[in-house]
């Protein structure tokens, strides 16, 4: 078990809080209710989704199975993705990051197929991902010289999202920050001690 202690640490305490904050506010909450946090730009809003993250659709019954089934290999993937780091000893951080990818891929699949049976409005792999923070932080207008949305209203950040959304997106920003950092190792590697590239 050495090395999956922290990833596992990580996956379970994301999966814990994004699951009881979604139960919670599944069970005390209807559709639309929302509460201020802070002003109007940290507010509290339920609503649920039937497609992928931040709300993106992906239409239809069949393509709600699709994604639902697509999630489960995608987690598959990364799950095995993670323990092959780890066995590996890829860097420490990318192993976390990874671990946090995959909890929030796995929280956000047990909406999609098991919500929909608990509480009694679809089958299996037809469950609604529930999403609850919103952060509307700027609104206005587009002028009117602006190309496509001229006079239209905009709201940043219009999408409403959960604890299982942050996590993936924490995971790949860093990941996208630090790439060079964690794959040094593997670059100079491939490159050699004389910056030669060393063929397999």
């Amino acid at each position: 078990m050495k090395g999956y202690t922290k990833p596992l640490l990580i996956i379970f305490l994301v999966l814990l809080a994004d699951q009881v904050l979604k139960t919670w506010i599944k069970t005390n909450m209807y559709i639309g209710q929302e509460f201020k946090i802070i002003g109007n730009w940290f507010i509290i809003h339920f609503t649920e989704n039937n497609g992928m993250a931040f709300g993106l659709e992906f239409g239809g019954e069949f393509g709600k199975l699709a994604l639902s089934l697509f999630r489960i290999f995608a987690v598959a993937g990364i799950g095995y993705g993670l323990h092959y780091l780890i066995q590996k000893k890829y860097h420490r951080g990318l192993i976390l990051n990874v671990a946090l990818i995959f909890a929030g891929a796995l929280g956000n699949i047990i909406d999609s197929v098991f919500y929909g049976k608990i509480y009694g409005y679809a089958d299996f792999f037809h469950g609604r991902v529930v999403d609850m923070f919103y952060f509307p932080i700027m609104e206005g207008h587009f002028p009117t010289w602006f190309p496509i949305w001229a006079g239209e209203e905009f709201v940043f950040f219009r999408p409403v999202f959960n604890i299982a959304d942050a996590a993936i997106s924490v995971g790949v920003i860093i990941i996208l920050i630090f790439q060079k950092v964690y794959f040094k190792e593997e670059l100079q590697e491939e490159i050699g001690p004389n910056n030669e590239i060393v063929e397999e």
